[in-house]
């Protein structure tokens, strides 16, 4: 299976000026676990995910006045919509990170989770599985 055929085609796209605060109320209200942050002004790319807006609040920042842009990773591995599952696994294992932007040539067109990988695989180890014991 491929990236193409798990990933959210629901991209929640920021500005690195939104606070944590509107973020993560945009990625409640679209049940997303990451939002890609787009910098118009440097033409930059880079995500936030929910562990980032943990981390600050657990530092003691003030979700109303910290921004995105501060928060933002843009040392981003993205994935192609042609990957493999497994290739898209490999990368976040490696890189420790459950969110992968998935570019085409226009730009971001998904984000993969691990949740997504997951729900893929689930149900082919349970038909593995049921067929091994009826066989």
């Amino acid at each position: 299976m491929l990236v193409r055929d798990a990933m959210s085609t629901v991209v929640l796209t920021i500005g690195p000026a939104h606070t944590l605060r509107q973020a993560a109320r945009l990625m409640a209200a679209r049940r997303v676990g990451a939002a890609v942050v787009l910098d118009t002004d440097t033409s930059g790319l880079g995500i936030l995910t929910e562990r980032d807006i943990l981390n600050s609040l657990g530092a003691g920042q003030d979700p109303d006045r910290e921004t995105a842009g501060t928060h933002t990773t843009t040392d981003v591995v993205f994935a192609a919509p042609s990957w493999t599952l497994e290739e898209a696994a490999e990368a976040m294992t490696h890189g420790g990170f459950r969110h992968l932007i998935v570019l085409d040539a226009h730009g971001p067109i998904g984000v993969v989770s691990v949740r997504d990988i997951i729900r893929c695989w689930a149900p082919a180890r349970h038909r593995a599985a049921a067929a091994t014991l009826s066989g």
